[in-house]
């Protein structure tokens, strides 16, 4: 297995108390696979990304569980060893270019950067380089764009050369946070073929962070869908889409627009995600859920296996599913 997560807590200190951003999760990713991490703002799914690459800042932060990479426990290591692995071995794509781009810098000076660092390459090699990487990715007249700064990029652009930034040390795993958030359509499909161009090129595995279940259904095999810091449901795209088990998960997918719906009404999930900063008993969806009951206010349900190679952790699951 490439990456095994288990039992991944996050938690910040606050002035009000202690934040529990992730709170025990676990899941795995194989060789050359791609899992899909949805749910809404606030659910933990960019924590955790981050989280993988030891980039919560401790203190506030603290990971605690179980982070393997390819056999080695990523918490274990120093972080002159995380460097090392930081973008030649696990790549990132951040969720908002211009926060993560340097303003100063221009885009050519970044990725040289990230190639003489990772790849060994001298100078004009890693200029090279850079403008094969921006060309890959779609960045009309790359030669020329390798001078501009960020703030001369459009947003469909400033998004490629993160991608291109992404993939200059060649990652066996590609995490992608909200990768297409604030792209128009048209931008939105180019980048996901470029993500799957670049799995099928290297066999890389892909970790995509996203609320868009559209996007889900274009680029994931698997699906993990996260709630107030928990996982609630994991099953292949495929199932999950046919038959979701966890209420919220059916939640996310009847606010989806289809073709072909006439005037079917959205799906809308009434209240708010409860608050981090307190654990309470039962079930954390409970409070928005149309088909709660007494047990789920007072017991958090386990997650269990209710079909093959899909999991759910609701009390009502199991009747759900019989009588789909």
């Amino acid at each position: 297995m490439l990456l095994t997560v288990e039992n991944l807590h996050v938690h910040f200190r606050t002035s009000d108390g202690v934040l529990r951003a992730v709170d025990g999760v676990s899941f795995q990713i194989g060789e050359s696979q791609t899992l899909a991490i949805v749910g809404e703002s606030g659910s933990g799914k960019s924590v955790t990304a981050s989280s993988l690459l030891r980039l919560i800042q401790e203190p506030p932060g603290r990971i605690a569980g179980m982070i393997r990479w390819r056999g080695a426990d990523l918490l274990a290591l120093s972080e002159r060893e995380m460097r090392k692995i930081r973008g030649s071995e696990i790549g990132m794509i951040f969720q908002e270019p211009m926060a993560s781009l340097n303003p100063v810098l221009s885009i050519g000076h970044q990725i040289t950067e990230t190639l003489r660092l990772h790849e060994r390459l001298d100078r004009a090699a890693a200029r090279r380089r850079a403008v094969e990487l921006l060309g890959s990715v779609g960045l009309p007249e790359p030669q020329r764009r390798i001078s501009d700064y960020p703030h001369r990029l459009s947003g469909g652009m400033q998004q490629r050369v993160m991608v291109a930034l992404a993939l200059a040390g060649n990652p066996k795993l590609l995490i992608a946070d909200e990768p297409t958030a604030s792209l128009d359509v048209t931008i939105q499909a180019q980048l996901l073929e470029l993500l799957k161009d670049f799995r099928r090129r290297t066999g890389a595995s892909l970790l995509l962070i996203t609320h868009d279940m559209g996007v889900v259904a274009e680029a994931a095999a698997r699906v993990m869908v996260m709630y107030a810091g928990r996982k609630v449901e994991e099953a292949s795209t495929r199932d999950l889409f046919r038959t979701p088990r966890h209420p919220y998960t059916r939640a996310l997918l009847g606010a989806v627009p289809r073709l072909g719906a006439g005037n079917r009404r959205l799906m809308e999930i009434a209240g708010t995600a409860p608050s981090l900063l307190q654990r309470s008993a039962g079930c954390a969806f409970a409070s928005r859920c149309s088909s709660v009951t007494e047990i789920c206010r007072r017991v958090t349900p386990p997650l269990e296996t209710k079909a093959a190679g899909h999991i759910a952790a609701c009390h009502h699951a199991a009747s759900e599913m019989v009588a789909a």
